[in-house]
């Protein structure tokens, strides 16, 4: 008998119709020479420290450090996982081969290779891997099985992320707590949610002790146009009032002269299709949702079989999907009226290398609708925004490039003798407008009705319309045009000095911390820097949602309105921490890089496990020599 084992229910009973495995046998199903059963995600865990030593049952720092021999497993106390862990055992045990069905990623080779482990398992196994729960790829998985020896290095990768997390965390966590937590509370340290921690800490210090510089800026309206003084790099106006008046009163009566007009052709690419850490800052930006909501709204989406495998970090497609995409575009009927430029006339779909190539995509690749159709009744409301911005993403990547034309106009206002601030004899000044030639495809996210009755949600208003109207793929191109101008045109103008003063660093969103993590704690805008330092960051695409949440549930960090701020003892737990290791973003980010080496057998999984031993027992050694008697609640 050949078992299959899936991580959830629902999954298994997909994969059992397909076998034709439709007996019910209570946990699980039989048929076709085939049992399909399920775990509820992890049915095993790490051992506790108490289980290894009586010793390690107590908090004691003399224990500390817990550095186990061998790791082994544990099933997780709860007797709906005994129960089922007892039927997966009976099945494993008498199985002349098992397929494991597990998520297709770290997390879940890790899951399904720790029941096999605990339940004793010696037969031949086969890994299913799939990207979508499609009928269709279901059965293209089921042909394609792969030996799991080829996943070897997954499942270390992810075995030596649970060692580190539970080495650093016990250790960590009992030796801040019983050193400085007063014995009022637990202070919980982890890899990765202290690192992320003092991301916030650190930005909200940096708000508290920011002094705003005030500086004037000057400009002027011409022929129904602000133009702008042009300062010197690195100022932003005048340094003080006394030199913008002066500049003012000098100008005012003297003509603004046009010195240049210059008109440059531009292009830009349609947005790339979405990752799941894009998504997640894309849906925090425009509908408010938390990084965990998207993940748990994502994820559904993908068990009702309409977008693909949900915990991916690469933003590109394979070439072997493109051959697939005109189906998928043609069952999305609600959006035919952008779909049909791309084939009416028999036109076939263009394949761009910024959206298919097969070096930039591993395990599995950027999140798109799969060829389900989509009806109103089978999503909800919430379900239907995030499956909107996928499908509308996925359509945009067939489109060509938006046109437009930037143009810049130079000024400038002479005065001979002029000596304000660092201008001599002349200001100049600049106007800029962009004007959008063929904007290709932006009409995805044009504020209209697509040439359909409804669209994906099933409702007629725009979704865009009814959200918040700040949308990342609509903002990089402003449309602004400007009157004809010609070079050495001159006119009477309106000059004015406008007070301004430098803002704060902005707190963290969701958004914006999720980027933070993404790139150990280097914001940037750019998609391919982004890429470059993804390799660093901290934490997987699949965890830092659940990192956020904990760092709420521990009451380090609260919202204030759509903002994260750290708490009183998120701040005072940060400043405790003397040790770069534990809550440095960017020395974090490279034990997930050697993480990612192991997937890719480029790192020793030994070796890492070794470095980790020794970095936790150096942690253990500092802060037991610490006598500044710190603690946190008290006076520091």
């Amino acid at each position: 008998m050949i078992v299959c084992i899936a991580e959830k229910p629902s999954v298994a009973r997909d994969i059992a119709r397909i076998l034709g495995a439709d007996r019910d046998c209570g946990g699980y199903l039989e048929g076709g020479g085939y049992q399909v059963t399920w775990t509820f995600g992890h049915l095993c865990e790490l051992k506790a420290p108490g289980d290894y030593t009586p010793m390690w049952q107590s908090w004691s720092l003399a224990q500390l450090p817990m550095v186990p021999p061998r790791f082994g497993i544990r099933l997780k106390e709860d007797k709906g996982v005994e129960r089922q862990f007892a039927i997966i055992e009976k099945l494993m045990q008498a199985a002349d081969r098992i397929i494991n069905c597990g998520d297709a990623g770290q997390e879940g080779e890790l899951i399904q290779r720790w029941v096999m482990q605990k339940a004793g398992a010696r037969c031949p196994v086969q890994r299913l891997w799939i990207s979508s729960l499609t009928e269709e790829a279901i059965r293209e998985g089921f042909q394609t099985l792969k030996d799991q020896d080829e996943y070897q290095s997954l499942y270390e990768a992810g075995l030596c992320r649970a060692i580190g997390d539970w080495m650093l965390g016990m250790n960590a966590t009992r030796l801040y707590t019983l050193k400085y937590g007063s014995n009022r509370q637990v202070l919980s340290i982890g890899r990765v949610q202290t690192p992320t921690l003092a991301l916030i800490v650190n930005r909200q210090y940096e708000i508290d002790n920011f002094k705003p510089e005030t500086y004037w800026v000057l400009s002027t309206v011409y022929r129904d146009t602000t133009f702008t003084a042009v300062m010197e790099e690195g100022d932003r106006g005048f340094k003080s009032e006394e030199e913008g008046r002066k500049a003012l009163d000098t100008i005012r009566e003297l003509p603004f002269e046009v010195t240049s007009v210059e008109k440059k052709a531009g292009k830009e690419a349609p947005p790339r299709l979405f990752d799941l850490t894009s998504l997640q800052v894309e849906c925090n930006k425009k509908f408010g949702y938390s990084a965990e909501q998207t993940l748990q709204l994502i994820q559904s989406l993908y068990e009702k079989k309409v977008a693909t495998y949900p915990r991916v970090d690469t933003t590109f497609l394979p070439d072997d999907v493109f051959p697939k995409c005109p189906q998928i575009l043609a069952n999305m009927t609600p959006y035919a009226g952008f779909i049909q430029p791309l084939t009416e006339g028999g036109k076939k779909l263009k394949k761009s290398t910024k959206f298919f190539d097969n070096s930039k995509v591993t395990d599995h690749h950027a999140i798109i609708p799969t060829n389900v159709p989509v009806t109103s009744a089978s999503l909800t409301d919430m379900e239907k925004r995030v499956y909107d911005l996928i499908a509308r993403r996925f359509i945009g990547a067939f489109y060509p490039e938006c046109k437009f034309e930037q143009t810049t106009i130079m000024g400038e206002v002479r005065s001979e003798g002029l000596r304000a601030g660092t201008f001599d004899d002349f200001i100049p000044f600049r106007a800029s407008g962009k004007r959008i030639i063929d904007p290709a495809w932006r009409v995805l996210w044009e504020r209209k009705r697509p040439a359909t009755n409804a669209d994906a949600t099933g409702n007629t208003d725009n979704p865009d319309s009814t959200d918040n109207q700040d949308n990342a793929d609509t903002t990089d191109v402003q449309e602004r045009t400007l009157p004809s101008f010609r070079k050495g045109e001159s006119g009477p103008h309106e000059p004015s000095l406008t007070e301004k003063q430098t803002t704060p660093p902005k707190p963290y969103t969701e958004a914006t911390l999720l980027r933070a993590m993404e790139t150990a704690g280097k914001l940037v805008d750019d998609d391919e820097l982004r890429d470059a330092l993804k390799e660093n960051g901290i934490g997987r695409p699949s965890t830092r949602a659940a990192i956020i949440e904990t760092l709420f549930k521990r009451n380090y960090i609260r919202r204030v309105r759509k903002s994260l701020a750290p708490t009183p003892t998120g701040v005072q737990l940060i400043g405790l921490i003397h040790e770069e290791l534990l809550k440095s973003a960017e020395l974090t980010g490279i034990w997930e890089r050697k993480l990612r080496q192991i997937e890719r057998h480029e790192y020793d999984s030994r070796t890492f496990i070794s470095e980790l031993k020794q970095m936790v027992s150096d942690i253990v050694l500092a802060v037991m020599q610490d006598n500044s008697n710190r603690h946190v609640g008290l006076a520091q």
